[in-house]
């Protein structure tokens, strides 16, 4: 089955929730990137709660950032969503392998280290909206639930997993996101944190066979819950040749023509797919006449 989001309503709309199935898209970053399991774990974790947040956006035109400045070894993440369900991003060291944590788990937390998440949303308005927030637990998932709670006033569970197969490609990838609306009522709330509290592992869950649905079912046990919409999700990068041509001209006529002058080709590389984009000699005096 192909990766998905559902939107959904519970407790008579007292609750929106969100939950998705991201195998694939995960394991496109992972070919994409030659990520490590412990890199794949923490941009698949990051890339699974963006292209939820992405489709909590309205506008067609809407794009959510979600960056992930820190210290430890993966040097940051960039993650950046749509409100079609497309997804993509990046680690700044795909490479990153360290020891396992104490539970013998991929150590997210130390290769993501202490720092902050910014949480930028383009909505076509004169100012993208701008969140800030310090890492809590470096996790992912309660960094997130922190975000919320903080910058958007929205109390809210977070849950993110990947899992990866002893040949280091994805074996499972996916989470939720439940979130009260403010006139909640006590009895809804506890039970929900009840709920959540039971919830041990996103992936055991659907290493048990669980898909979107059955997941949100678990965590909304109890609940009467309105699935109102299914969504595609994707890793899905809107680069091209024309797009990277733009950069080019974009350094100027003096640089061009400095590389013009040394005789090689130029390499272009997308820090969201990796892809490598070579430009001729002739190219770049094309793209340099047309500049002008």
């Amino acid at each position: 089955m192909s990766d998905y989001i559902i939107r959904a309503t519970a407790a008579n709309s007292q609750i929106r929730a969100f939950a998705a199935v991201t195998t694939e898209t995960v394991e496109t970053a992972r070919k994409a990137h030659n990520t490590s399991p412990v890199a794949t774990a923490a941009l698949g974790r990051l890339l699974t709660g963006g292209a939820m947040m992405g489709v909590m956006m309205k506008g067609e035109k809407d794009i959510l950032t979600l960056q992930i400045h820190a210290g430890g070894p993966l040097q940051g993440i960039t993650v950046t969503a749509d409100s079609q369900g497309r997804v993509k991003g990046y680690v700044g060291n795909p490479n990153v392998c360290i020891p396992a944590n104490s539970k013998g788990k991929l150590d997210v937390a130390g290769a993501v280290g202490v720092g902050f998440m910014n949480v930028i949303k383009d909505m076509g308005l004169k100012e993208p909206y701008l969140g800030q927030v310090a890492l809590q637990t470096s996790e992912i998932a309660e960094d997130l639930t922190y975000y919320f709670a903080t910058s958007e006033q929205v109390p809210s569970a977070v849950g993110l997993g990947v899992l990866m197969n002893r040949d280091n490609t994805v074996r499972q990838a996916g989470g939720f996101i439940v979130q009260l609306m403010p006139f909640a009522d006590e009895e809804v709330i506890s039970k929900l944190e009840e709920n959540v509290a039971k919830i041990n592992s996103v992936t055991n869950l659907l290493e048990e066979g669980h898909n979107a649905e059955s997941l949100l079912e678990a965590v909304l046990d109890g609940f009467d819950i309105e699935i109102n919409d299914r969504v595609p999700t994707e890793f899905y990068c809107n680069c091209s040749k024309e797009r990277v041509e733009k950069a080019l001209v974009s350094i100027g006529r003096k640089d061009l023509n400095e590389l013009i002058q040394e005789g090689k080709e130029v390499e272009m590389n997308c820090h969201f797919c990796n892809t490598n984009y070579t430009f001729s000699v002739e190219e770049l005096k094309e793209i340099l006449r047309r500049s002008k």
